[in-house]
């Protein structure tokens, strides 16, 4: 067996060592947006545009980034609620939530036992919802739900966030009447056999489920009481006006002063890196229309539209582009 000599030791040591410098030296960087990156974003169960929107997001910019090696990759959950949670555990990197939710989860309010450290990166599409009911049932307003068995959505998808104000504001309660939890399309299936008097509807206009509604019988959209909307818009800055114009459904003879009951929202953690949220914001805001043609909510991705405050605070690597690009209103406050 031929020994090595001790110069020969000597310079194996050394080689040896100035390569596990540089391979320590490189995982330094580790939070630098330019290295390969496998990303995650939370969406909701398949079937809802959470779902369409998320995965359009994730194929966008994975598209984009062939610089920077990033491989992104939209995930189906449950929804905001698991989506913020995921976020905090460092499970998702990314999420699309309903922003009355996460109004009410950094601040640790409702259900939430604690504030959560979520930020939003961008404010997407408005989420246009009502209670309607067939017009035989008789009930005309808000109030008139009282006594009657209501769908107020599917259990554990948070409605409740942003039902429970609209109600308060109209001196109602899910105490005054028979709460039920189902999904959109189970809603309509409620309302047309007769086990439900009115549900709680919405999404982007049209909303399929409205349609479907108003196709098999004759709907009447119950309006919210404008005192009590303007009162909602005064306390809630997820809360915001959105007409319904007319002839949007059948028999929908005039506009309807509806709610935008609480923006789709591209969320991370407070933690998040802000170089990496930087680029994420940059390429996902200069590709919006790679996301129009997979789902019509990405012209919600504008200028004025996208740092749309809506009670979450913005990551400071969202809130640095959008300074970049002069689209950020002077008048905000920081993260």
């Amino acid at each position: 067996m031929r020994r090595i000599k001790p110069q020969s030791l000597v310079v194996i040591t050394t080689i040896f060592t100035l390569l596990l410098l540089m391979s320590c030296g490189s995982s330094d960087n580790g939070d630098s947006a330019n290295e390969n990156r496998f990303l995650s974003i939370g969406t909701a169960p398949p079937g809802g545009a959470f779902f369409v929107v998320g995965g359009a997001i994730a194929s966008t910019v994975s598209s984009k980034t062939e610089a920077l090696s990033w491989q992104v990759s939209a995930e189906a959950t449950k929804g905001t609620q698991e989506n913020i949670r995921r976020l905090e555990s460092g499970e998702l990197d990314f999420a699309l939530a309903n922003a009355a939710i996460s109004y009410f989860a950094v601040r640790g309010e409702g259900a939430w036992q604690k504030p959560h450290n979520i930020r939003t990166v961008m404010t997407l599409a408005p989420n246009i919802a009502l209670f309607i009911t067939p017009k035989s049932s008789g009930v005309k307003s808000i109030e008139d739900l009282a006594g009657k068995r209501v769908v107020v959505g599917p259990a554990g998808a948070g409605f409740e966030y942003f039902i429970q104000p609209i109600l308060k504001a109209h001196d109602i309660t899910y105490d005054d009447f028979t709460p039920l939890n189902n999904t959109q399309a189970g809603a309509v299936d409620m309302l047309a056999d007769g086990a439900a008097a009115a549900a709680f509807l919405g999404g982007a206009v049209p909303t399929a489920s409205i349609t479907q509604a108003c196709a098999s019988q004759d709907i009447h959209f119950i309006p919210f009481g404008a005192a009590e909307r303007d009162s909602l818009f005064k306390n809630y800055p997820f809360f915001g006006p959105a007409s319904i114009p007319a002839g949007t459904y059948r028999g929908q003879d005039a506009d309807f002063a509806g709610m935008n009951v609480g923006n789709m929202h591209l969320i991370t953690s407070a933690s998040a890196d802000e170089e990496m949220v930087y680029q994420f914001t940059k390429v996902l805001f200069q590709s919006s229309a790679d996301v129009v043609k997979q789902h019509p909510a990405g012209r919600a991705i504008n200028p004025k539209n996208s740092v749309r405050n809506t009670g979450t605070p913005f990551h400071p690597g969202a809130i640095r582009y959008f300074q970049e690009i002069g689209a950020w209103p002077k008048d905000a406050a920081g993260e």
